[in-house]
Parts: structure tokens; sequence; C-alpha cells
């Protein structure tokens, strides 16, 4: 990865009604990168995102997008971008063909209908190439608009809740396709409710909640930051309560009283778990199996947002 390709600035949105949809948000976007925006309903993504592809004007601060200014180079920083929104609007009586070129011609690029049937193969949606869009499934729609996002061979790609109201198997299908995108040199940047798409394809997270970016990093550093794990003791025998002796490690008895689970910050150098089977030893308690389990992006997301809601 290298440069970044947009910089976002102090960007600020009060909208007439007196909401104000983003704080001071400032964020760079590497070029080649997944980024997944996270945050609850009204947190701000989608008003940011629109900012940047030009379609809301910000109240304060600016982005560059490849080293053109948003508003004094719409023409410019529109070319490089694609945007797949939230709402499923397409012309229904349109072949997927007709309706993909035709937005590619809505930009100004003479026809190419090898760089069509490229995208909508990599989509898998070339046989689909002649059926009128009415007759397509949700999740082909889906895929209809990522398609007409990229027919005029943006640089980055905004997909808004990109899987929102599709199933598993289809969300899955889906997240390979980015990937493949992110293949050819697309920069993506995805706002998802789906903690695991996060989980599965970004590169990279940022926390948004009430107009403000909590935290971005890396995923394997926030996981790795702020990523307890939790450390399952199976035991031989039912014990009735935890003894006194082990009460300083915090322990947590299982309603079928017969395993133990230790919770521990992974960033501790000390983790305490050589001390704690010693004990168990020295208490008699046997152990008859032993696993541990990383927190999950889903469990630190909503710590995040719970210690912005309370301060």
């Amino acid at each position: 990865m290298s440069k970044d390709l947009i910089s976002i600035n102090k960007l600020s949105k009060i909208y007439r009604n007196g909401l104000l949809a983003l704080k001071d948000v400032s964020l760079d976007i590497k070029k080649g990168e997944i980024l997944a925006m996270l945050g609850p309903n009204g947190a701000g993504k989608t008003t940011l995102i629109s900012i940047i592809c030009g379609i809301v004007t910000p109240s304060s601060g600016n982005v560059d997008v490849d080293g053109f200014d948003i508003i004094k180079n719409y023409r410019e920083t529109r070319s490089r971008i694609g945007l797949v929104p939230q709402e499923l609007t397409l012309e229904n009586f349109e072949t997927v063909f007709n309706n993909v070129s035709y937005t590619r011609g809505l930009y100004g690029k003479s026809p190419n209908p090898k760089y069509i049937e490229k995208i909508l193969k990599d989509l898998y949606l070339w046989d689909k190439k002649n059926d009128l869009l009415r007759q397509l499934s949700g999740g082909m729609r889906r895929r209809v608009l990522i398609a007409k996002a990229l027919s005029h061979e943006p640089s980055i790609l905004f997909l808004d809740e990109p899987t929102a109201g599709v199933d598993v198997e289809l969300r899955k299908e889906m997240w390979k396709v980015v990937e493949k995108l992110r293949e050819s040199g697309v920069t993506i940047i995805l706002t998802t409710h789906y903690i695991e798409e996060a989980e599965a394809i970004a590169d990279r997270v940022a926390v948004i909640n009430h107009g403000e970016i909590i935290i971005v990093d890396e995923k394997k550093e926030l996981l790795k930051k702020m990523g307890k794990k939790k450390l399952t003791l199976d035991l031989h025998e039912k014990t009735e309560s935890i003894p006194e002796s082990l009460k300083k490690y915090d322990l947590e008895l299982s309603k079928d009283k017969l395993s133990i689970a230790y919770t521990y910050d992974v960033q501790n150098q000390i983790t305490g778990i050589t001390n704690l089977l010693q004990d168990l030893r020295d208490q008699g308690l046997k152990l008859k199996d032993i696993k541990t389990e990383q927190s999950t992006l889903e469990k630190i997301f909503v710590n995040l947002v719970k210690e912005n809601n309370e301060n």
C-alpha cells in the first residue's frame, strides 16, 4: 500500500434543522486498502460518504481525492469515485448490459463493450446480461449497482451498507467480489452494520459515533490492542463454588459447575495463567480440557460505542 488517496481534514456538517451530523472528522484513506466504517444508525457514516462523493456540501473542513479538492475540482474527484448506495433504485424495464453501459455514458466515457463485459463477468452477472432488471433477485440487483458504480472505471469505490438485507451465503459471495475488486487495484470504503463483514474483508477499521471518529486502526492491531482472551477450563468434576484463594483471578463459574472462565488482556506481558493453573492444582481441581477464545471486533465495537456514549 502506498500514499493516501483520500485526505479528510476537520470535516463538519450541520444540517438546516440544527442536526450536527459530523464533527471535526479527520481521516486518511490509503491507496489500495479496504476500509470498513462501523457505526450505529445515525452515526454519520452516510453523511461522510455523501460529502466525499459530492452529494452533500460540508459546513466546514475539506477533502482531497487523489490530490484534488472535492469542491474546487468536482469533475476530477467525481470521475475517480464510484458509489453504491443503500437503496436498490434501478430502471426496471432496462436490460443489465444496457443499463450499465448507459451509466458509463453519463460520465462522458466513450462506449466500451469489452470493459462492461469484464465487469459483468467479475460480478458473476454475465449470464444475466440480457435480463430485465425487474426480473432479478435483490442480491443480483445489488451487484448491478456495483457494476454501474464501476462502469466509468473509478479508482475508488464506496459501498454504503452493501449487504444490508442480503442472506449470509450471498453476503459471503459479495465479500469475494469486493476482494476481487481490490486485487484489480480499486480502493474500497464500505460502511456496514455487520461486524463480521469488517472482520472478514477490511484492512483497517474506523469506528464512528455521534458524528465523530472514535478510533481508526489496522484490523489486526485493533483486535490485538483491545481484544481480550478468554481461557475456559473444563473440570473433571463439578465444583459448587470458586475457592476463596482463587477469587483474585475474577473467575466465572459456568451454570453446570463444570467449567471456569478466566479473561485476560492479550497486551499484558504477564497473563497470570501459569499462576492460575498452579493454584488450581493446589486446590485439587483436576482439568479435563483447556481452550482459548479471542475477543471479536463485535465486542470491541460494542465497548467502544458504549464508552463513547457514556463520555
